[in-house]
């Protein structure tokens, strides 16, 4: 205690600048009272950062650095990342709330935003108990075409909620019983992870009504080396992987969903030292360069959801590994801005020597032709920015919450 004392006064002082003694330093100018901000066209660098804690996402501008706006999502576990349609402006967040704060009567609802002002708009009532969980990922998911949206729920039963956003009403409820997690592969189409080693094809009709199911044969073992339901797409597939590192990819664009030869991101000597996959959104997929991003930590059996120490970059083609990455330090980062540390100074590079990289849980990627990966640590509230092909750290989002474990980009 007495040597972080010490160190907070220490960095304080080479980070202090002299006062600023302008006689209007801290006047207001009238003009910039009331003002109302709008939001230009969806960029792809755009990256929603929710919050558990503060209970809101916040929108960040990956280029600048900027925060842009904010969601709230009270009541939630881990608010979900806000889902973007292009086709009708709007932003769309699965939220629920008790009629006695904390407690009561719970109802589950998509609130409805305008992308401009990110004013509410609209909402439309959930029959059904949304699922939650830590990071809550798979549970909410637009499919191809922006018409439906899908909500997952866990009690009384597995249930796939479908929710026609041109008619703003629910058209459906799928059981879907031992199978979990939504990933959209069409217009009409989605599918679930189940508890048998498959995965369940769920095809629509035109109303959004279930039409057809059709599993796959069994793809991996579910006791010796379960996937993690997280997972990133890439066109007509989906991409998966184990416990023990062993690459899935399953391929939807016949009838039936077809897994290919599975393949390990690790060989001999990263098995002697003791490498492995672990995180909570610790896939990351770039669908034109077909480059797989994964997190990995030294650990043993059981420490799937340990933080990573560097990302390890694969060819999907051949399954070849093109890079590793070093993590960028975020818990310096963190600590930089509420010491009122200054970026270039001596201080920074002093805190960034002390303090310990507790290394990151979370990694998602543009989908452009010039992509950014953002990085995050569950219990961190900074944002690593990083060029995907060099591993160079750009720039921090700073400021961003307290913690949480999930990333969205559009």
């Amino acid at each position: 205690r007495m040597f972080a004392s010490w160190l907070a006064v220490t960095l304080l002082g080479l980070s202090a600048s002299p006062p600023d003694v302008r006689a209007n330093a801290n006047v207001i100018d009238p003009e910039e009272i009331g003002h109302v901000a709008t939001l230009s066209a969806p960029a792809p660098h755009w990256v929603w950062v929710p919050d558990r804690l503060l209970q809101h996402s916040l929108l960040y501008d990956g280029d600048s650095g900027s925060v842009l706006g904010m969601l709230d999502s009270p009541s939630m576990l881990t608010p979900r990342p806000p889902i973007l349609s292009r086709k009708r402006s709007e932003f769309y967040s699965v939220d629920l709330d008790y009629d006695r704060g904390r407690r009561g009567t719970r109802i589950d609802y998509v609130s409805i935003y305008d992308i401009e002002t990110l004013l509410p708009v609209g909402e439309i009532t959930l029959p059904l108990k949304s699922a939650e969980s830590n990071t809550g990922q798979g549970h909410v998911a637009m499919l191809d075409g922006e018409k439906f949206l899908l909500v997952f729920s866990q009690f009384p039963q597995s249930m796939t909620s479908v929710v026609d956003l041109e008619a703003r009403k629910v058209v459906d409820q799928i059981a879907t019983a031992g199978c979990a997690g939504l990933y959209p592969v069409g217009p009409l189409r989605f599918a679930s992870l189940c508890g048998n080693g498959t995965v369940l094809l769920n095809v629509l009709d035109n109303e959004g009504r279930l039409h057809e199911r059709i599993h796959s044969e069994p793809f991996f073992d579910v006791v010796q080396d379960p996937v993690f339901t997280v997972g990133d797409r890439m066109g007509a597939s989906w991409v998966f992987v184990s416990f023990e590192g062993s690459v899935h990819q399953v391929d939807f664009a016949t009838g039936k969903p077809v897994a290919r030869s599975a393949w390990s991101v690790l060989n001999e000597t990263d098995r002697d030292e003791g490498w492995r996959p672990g995180g909570l959104q610790h896939v990351a997929v770039h669908g034109a360069s077909q480059q797989l991003f994964v997190v990995m930590h030294q650990g043993g059996a059981g420490t799937h959801k340990d933080a990573g120490s560097e990302l390890w970059r694969f060819d999907l083609n051949d399954g070849s590994r093109s890079g590793r990455l070093e993590v960028p330090n975020l818990a310096a980062a963190f600590l930089g801005p509420l010491l009122e540390i200054q970026p270039d100074s001596i201080a920074n590079t002093v805190l960034h020597w002390v303090v310990p990289n507790p290394g990151v849980h979370t990694i998602v990627i543009s989908q452009d032709d010039d992509p950014l990966l953002f990085v995050r640590n569950a219990e961190m509230g900074a944002v690593g920015v990083i060029d995907p092909n060099t591993g160079e750290h750009l720039r921090t989002l700073k400021e961003a919450g307290l913690a949480g474990p999930t990333l969205g980009v559009h």
